[in-house]
């Protein structure tokens, strides 16, 4: 069964770190309705559901995708590129030693950032943004190497996080809105959204792919190529510059 690490989000959320937009009203009761539908989705589909101790004095804690990257069935520990960030880390190590996973962890002066994490296939596409920085980079590929990843570092100024731009759908192929994508050369295959909420994509399994409801256009390219799309309204998290990816960490058995 895959499980799934969440945290609930804080109700501190609305005064999250924000890098590339400017603020608006955040409804903290509204993120927390949207954050449980999200979470029922996986649970519908027969995920393990894993909450991790909340962290309520941590506004952008519910993005627990910053925390920890797991690559089979080892779990890099994220060092926080936003040094407010950093106090999150604690819970989420905790749940992952609880998980049964091997451990390598991100050490100053190294920074990286979940978020700024890609996997397609064997390759490791890495964003060298304003959160991840070249040591983060280089200790990643180092913790890597025994197993057989490539590790390729990609250029992102345009948005916070490299899959703020791109994610893979299951088929490998990287989509993502052209304005915000640095280096759209850089992957082996890309294919242009017509929307920015259509930039995010959580592969549930071979077939079907989770995204925003912000984004129908695109939900309607993805299954005209075959594949099944489900959607979740995060309005409230795309204020924060979050997305359906970052608010949960994929273990896959």
């Amino acid at each position: 069964m895959p499980r799934l690490l969440v945290r609930r989000p804080s109700p501190l959320l609305a005064e999250g770190e924000l890098t590339h937009l400017d603020r608006v009203p955040v409804d903290p009761a509204l993120a927390h309705t949207q954050w449980e539908a999200y979470v029922d989705v996986f649970r519908s589909r027969g995920w393990d559901v894993i909450e991790v101790t909340p962290a309520d004095g941590h506004p952008d804690g519910v993005f627990v995708e910053d925390a920890v990257v797991v690559f089979g069935d080892l779990a890099v520990l994220c060092r926080a590129g936003a040094e407010s960030r950093r106090g999150e880390s604690s819970s989420v190590r905790a749940a992952v030693e609880a998980s049964g996973l091997r451990l390598s962890t991100i050490e100053t002066p190294g920074t990286l950032d979940g978020g700024d994490v890609l996997k397609v296939g064997r390759t490791v596409y890495v964003g060298a943004s304003s959160r991840t920085n070249a040591d983060g980079i280089a200790q990643l590929r180092e913790a890597l190497a025994p197993d057989g990843w490539d590790v390729v570092a990609v250029p992102v100024s345009k948005v916070l996080h490299l899959k703020s731009g791109v994610t893979a759908l299951p088929d490998g192929t990287v989509v993502g809105f052209p304005p915000l994508v640095d280096a759209p050369g850089a992957f082996a295959q890309f294919l242009p959204v017509p929307e920015e909420h259509g930039t995010a994509v959580v592969v549930l399994d071979s077939r079907t792919v989770l995204m925003s409801a912000d984004a129908p256009v695109t939900a309607a390219q993805h299954r005209a190529r075959g594949l099944d799309v489900l959607t979740v309204d995060v309005s409230e998290f795309e204020k924060l510059e979050g997305c359906v990816t970052c608010l949960s960490v994929r273990i896959r058995d």
